[in-house]
């Protein structure tokens, strides 16, 4: 006798922008989730469609598709509304890890659903897909004092910054596993401040 074992399966973005001049800057801590979830899974992000570098495998018994949004992140919508579809997944079972400049650096902040804020690169998501009903997970980058904002988020991080971000990015990859393990209602009360 056979026993159907219905499979839930988990799109993770992380968003940044592609090309190595872009590496460590703020805007692209969540392409570094992604690398750090992939490292801990086993998961190659290698191959190219649906305008995403990506990795499929398996956790916690669900499948995960891993993505990193080749667009540039004015456009990371088209990249995200592509696998949505191709994949034919609910928005809840997508997650969005980026950075936000409304929270202290180092901060996470983890939503079941919301609109975009200032972000440019989920409001592109949230037009392509046409719905804002999906989890996100917001590592703060803080804001700066004097500098202009795009020189700002493109920038690297400071000394000062860098063992914040990098605590921050292992903080992000385990309330991304403990949503897909456990739920979104637990990582909120664990990792919200």
């Amino acid at each position: 006798m056979y026993r159907s074992v219905y499979v839930q399966m988990y799109i993770i973005v992380g968003l940044g922008n592609p090309g190595r001049q872009y590496d460590g800057t703020r805007h692209n801590v969540g392409f570094h989730v992604i690398d750090l979830l992939a490292q801990r899974h086993n998961i190659k992000v290698n191959k190219l469609k649906h305008k995403a570098l990506y990795g499929e495998g398996f956790w916690a018994g669900e499948k995960v598709i891993l993505a990193k949004p080749q667009t540039f992140m004015n456009l990371s919508g088209e990249s995200v509304r592509d696998m949505v579809e191709f994949y034919k997944i609910e928005p809840e079972n997508l997650i969005v890890v980026y950075d936000d400049i409304d929270i202290d650096t180092g901060l996470l902040r983890i939503r079941m659903k919301g609109s975009a804020g200032s972000h440019n690169g989920m409001k592109s998501i949230i037009y392509q897909v046409q719905s804002q009903d999906f989890p996100r997970v917001r590592i703060g980058i803080g804001r700066p004092e004097f500098e202009d904002l795009s020189s700002y988020v493109l920038g690297k991080f400071t000394k000062d910054e860098i063992p914040l971000i990098k605590d921050a990015i292992e903080n992000a990859s385990d309330a991304i596993e403990m949503i897909v393990e456990k739920g979104i209602d637990l990582a909120m009360n664990r990792y919200n401040p």
